[in-house]
C-alpha cells in the first residue's frame, strides 16, 4: 500500500475523510471548509497531525480558490453539501441557490479538470441518485466522464463497516484515463457488525443499529417519526450525547469537539462514517497502486 499518496479534503467538515485516509498512510496536503466552527475543530484536531496544511493550505471559500495555488495531489476527496439533495432539505439539487450549495459539485469538476488527479472519492446522500427523476445524478456522471474519468458508485451504510448506525450514503469513485470498457474497480464487501448501540450506551438498548445522525428533529420525543437522538436503554429514555455520536461515526474518543451538545451533534451529523470511508479508501489506493504497477510494465491485469 502506497505511503506517498497525497489527497485534498474538500468540504472537509471536521475531518472524517482526513482521519480515514491518514490511517492508510496517505498525506493530506490541502483542505477547504467554510463553516467557522467546523474550521476551528478541524485545526484543533489536525494541526499536529498534518501541520503543512495550516495556515496557507487551509482554504475557506472554494469559490475563491485559484487552482494554480493548489499543491499537487493524487486523490480529490469531498463530501459535498447534501442539503440540496436530502430529505431534510427541499431537494432542489442544482437549483439550490442558498450559499451556492447546489452548484458546489461544479467546483469539484473545475478542480479535477485543472489538476487532473489520479482519482476522486465523493460522498452524498442516497437520494441524489433519484433526484429530479435521475437527471441530477446523470449530470454528475456525464460531467465526470467528459473529464476522461471513470465513474463507479454504490450505496454504502455505516453499519456495513462496523459502525452501529444506518446512514446510507452514495459513494462515488473515479480514475483518470479509464474508459468504461477498462473499468475493474470493486467496492469492498460489507463486514459483520460486531458493535451495537448497547455497546455504545453500555446498557441494553432496544436497537442494535442506531438512527442516522442528522440535523433536523433533534430533541423530538422517542416515538416521533423525526426522532434520531432518543433511545430506550435499560427501559429508560436516554438522549444521545456527543461521546456516543463520536463512536457511531468512527471518530476516536479523544477527538476534540465544542462543549455544546447541539453543536457537536450537528458537526458529527454533517460528517462522514470514518470506517466506511476507510474501507473504500483502502481499496481505492490499492487499485491505484496496481494500476501504476501495470503501467510500469507488469503484464498482469489488476483485479
Amino acid at each position: 500500500m502506497s505511503e506517498s499518496i497525497k489527497f485534498i479534503d474538500l468540504f472537509a467538515g471536521i475531518g472524517g475523510f482526513h482521519l480515514a485516509f491518514h490511517k492508510i498512510g496517505a498525506e493530506c496536503v490541502f483542505a477547504s471548509e467554510i463553516d467557522d466552527i467546523a474550521r476551528k475543530v478541524y485545526e484543533e484536531n489536525f494541526s499536529k497531525l498534518s501541520p503543512k496544511i495550516f495556515p496557507h493550505n487551509f482554504n475557506r471559500d472554494i469559490y475563491d480558490l485559484n487552482t494554480n495555488d493548489l499543491p499537487d495531489f493524487d486523490i480529490l476527496c469531498g463530501g459535498f453539501p447534501c442539503q440540496p439533495f436530502s430529505q431534510i432539505g427541499q431537494r432542489r439539487g442544482f437549483k439550490e441557490n442558498f450559499e451556492g450549495r447546489g452548484n458546489l459539485f461544479f467546483e469539484i469538476a473545475r478542480i479535477i479538470n485543472d489538476k487532473k488527479p489520479k482519482a476522486f472519492f465523493l460522498e452524498n446522500v442516497q437520494h441524489i441518485v433519484k433526484h429530479d427523476n435521475g437527471k441530477t445524478f446523470k449530470i454528475i456522471q456525464n460531467t465526470i466522464r467528459d473529464l476522461d474519468y471513470s465513474f463507479y458508485y454504490k450505496k454504502i451504510r455505516a453499519c456495513d463497516f462496523g459502525l452501529p448506525q444506518l446512514r446510507p450514503r452514495i459513494f462515488m469513485i473515479g480514475f483518470r484515463d479509464e474508459k468504461i470498457s477498462d473499468e475493474y474497480y470493486k467496492f469492498p464487501e460489507p463486514i459483520q457488525l460486531k458493535k451495537t448501540m448497547s455497546d455504545i450506551f453500555k446498557g441494553n438498548c432496544s436497537r442494535d443499529i442506531g438512527f442516522t445522525l442528522r440535523l433536523g428533529g433533534m430533541g423530538s420525543k422517542i416515538n416521533d417519526r423525526r426522532n434520531w437522538d432518543s433511545y430506550l436503554v435499560d427501559n429508560k429514555v436516554v438522549k444521545l450525547q456527543k461521546e456516543h455520536a463520536l463512536q457511531m461515526q468512527g471518530f476516536p474518543k479523544n477527538f476534540k469537539l465544542p462543549k455544546s451538545r447541539s453543536q457537536s451533534l450537528k458537526l458529527l451529523g454533517n460528517s462522514v462514517a470514518v470506517n466506511a470511508i476507510h474501507a473504500v479508501a483502502k481499496q481505492l489506493i490499492k487499485y491505484i497502486d496496481d494500476k501504476d504497477s501495470f503501467r510500469k510494465g507488469s503484464q498482469r491485469k489488476f483485479f
